[in-house]
């Protein structure tokens, strides 16, 4: 009896630690992140014939909390200037950003 007890007692405390150690705020400040980013190149006039192009967005923050394109690597340069102009010093709604800490995104034109 006193065996049962004890596995009952260590079972309590491992699944209690395990609900205890669970994130309360499941969205990363990533995911906020992307899918703001998300939002800003929504609107865009690409056709049927951009379909399926893709791009690497690197960047940064500045101290004022807007995004700072460093680099945007496609081999489609209207979608380059897209991405920076639509991008560019504009900015964000998220917490635990860093200032100077290089940030990778990926776009990719659907129709």
């Amino acid at each position: 009896m006193r065996k049962i007890s004890l596995v009952l007692f260590a079972a309590l405390l491992f699944v209690s630690g395990n609900v205890l150690a669970n994130n309360p705020n499941p969205e990363a400040p990533t995911k906020a992140l992307s899918t703001q980013i998300q939002k800003m190149l929504n609107r865009n006039s690409f056709g049927e014939a951009y379909e399926g192009a893709h791009a690497q967005v690197r960047f940064t923050f500045n101290k004022e909390g807007e995004i700072v394109v460093l680099s945007v690597d496609t081999e489609n340069s209207n979608l380059e200037g897209f991405v920076k102009g639509k991008l560019n010093y504009k900015k964000v709604q998220a917490e635990n950003i860093t200032e100077g800490k290089m940030y990778t995104v990926s776009v990719r034109i659907a129709a």
